[in-house]
């Protein structure tokens, strides 16, 4: 059980919290179902949940903006690290093009349930996910603003 921290400051912005919302609409938007339950406070009910959720930008190397409580402690990291950190990071060299080849056609086709590989923590620690989401995050305007996953280890 991980320990009840709060929600970080930082994801309670008004900007970072309309995006962290978007993760949960898009989900169930392109999923037909809900990632989470039902909740007056999204960001906290993603923050709290018991498997990892990480959100990644649109900038040309997309810097991850979002990773829950679970997240970070599966990569070993802290909010600040962990939202400074190219996703690309998240696996080791050999395996970016793999990765890429997953974001590409998450791209084309919106999601994929099907993911697993070998991820990297911030300690260099290898860890295997299966069965992940992989998820565009597009708001009601069909405009693009990244994408998200989800996993359990």
């Amino acid at each position: 059980m991980l320990p009840a921290d709060p929600v970080p400051d930082r994801y309670r912005d008004a900007a970072a919290a309309r995006l962290i919302v978007l993760i949960a609409e898009s989900f169930e938007r392109l999923l037909g179902r809900p990632l989470v339950m039902s909740s007056n406070d999204i960001v906290e009910t993603l923050w709290e949940a018991p498997f990892a959720v990480v959100a990644h930008g649109t900038e040309a190397d997309p810097v991850f903006f979002f990773g829950n409580r679970y997240a970070l402690t599966a990569f070993e990291s802290d909010v600040e690290g962990f939202t400074r950190m190219p996703s690309r990071l998240s696996a080791e060299a050999p395996l970016r093009e793999e990765r890429q080849a997953l974001l590409d056609r998450v791209t084309r086709d919106g999601f994929i349930d099907d993911y697993e590989g070998v991820r990297i923590s911030a300690r260099g620690r290898r860890f295997r996910i299966e069965g992940a989401i992989v998820w565009n995050l597009i708001d009601g305007r069909d405009e693009r603003h990244g994408q998200a996953a989800t996993f359990i280890l």
